[in-house]
């Protein structure tokens, strides 16, 4: 079964550059559905179980999101999605804190500039199945600098955490003293947290489970929410202390 991929961006010529990146990044079938609009990216969401991604239909598992577009601000679909099974990505022009940073509280899972090569936007997206977060080089420094520069002071960093399958986070990282939740995975996260646990990545565990990435990289977010944690570092040092793995 193919992945499928909604690309939201009301510029035709450059819904036709992300269509290429997006097709070049990836080695699964790619079934892309574009949106000009926030109206139709809605309908589109609609069909595939609305903002909940209900059981039983086949959500999309990667949406690319524009911020400005014809009929609002792409953070409002970020905000209605912030339940549905999918990596959430902005693409944009902009690359000042007051619509990074409002992206990543939205539930953006990463954030690219448009305006960078297309060889560069395609490595940022396999870094989805390496288990790294998608991030132009750009914005990644902007965010060093930034929690560096705010480190130990009221600075402005967000309230909350930018927290991703890939297990990046901006936010103050959980105590790995905090007990390890198991009981409620189930089999196929336990057997996904102890391939993280051995340093697999995302489309090695895929390839040894005999599923797609997309299905890890939504085993890998379960996990993070059950366990209350942020990263594979922590998932695997509380799985180890528990002895699991």
């Amino acid at each position: 079964m193919a992945v499928k991929v909604l690309i939201l961006e009301d510029n035709p010529v450059a819904r036709s550059f992300l269509c290429r990146v997006v097709r070049e990044s990836f080695s699964d079938a790619i079934q892309i559905t574009e949106a000009g609009d926030l109206e139709s990216a809605r309908r589109q969401i609609l069909l595939t179980g609305g903002s909940q991604g209900l059981h039983g239909v086949d959500p999309f598992k990667l949406v690319l999101v524009d911020l400005e577009l014809p009929d609002g601000n792409g953070m409002e679909l970020l905000a209605e999605l912030a339940h549905y099974p999918a990596t959430k990505i902005v693409t944009t022009l902009y690359s000042d804190d007051d619509h990074l940073f409002p992206a990543l509280q939205c539930g953006a899972d990463g954030y690219l500039l448009k305006e960078d090569r297309f060889e560069v936007l395609v490595e940022e997206l396999q870094k989805i199945v390496r288990g790294q977060p998608p991030l132009s080089p750009a914005i990644a420094r902007r965010l060093l600098t930034h929690f560096r520069q705010g480190a130990g002071s009221d600075s402005q960093a967000p309230d909350s955490g930018f927290m991703t399958a890939t297990g990046f986070t901006t936010s103050k990282p959980v105590p790995i003293e905090k007990p390890l939740d198991h009981e409620r995975l189930t089999p196929r996260e336990s057997e996904v947290l102890t391939y993280l646990s051995k340093g697999f990545t995302i489309k090695e565990i895929a390839s040894l489970m005999g599923i797609k990435w997309f299905t890890v990289n939504d085993h890998i977010k379960s996990i993070y929410k059950k366990l209350n944690v942020s990263s594979r570092a922590e998932a695997a040092v509380l799985a180890s202390k528990q002895g699991l793995v």
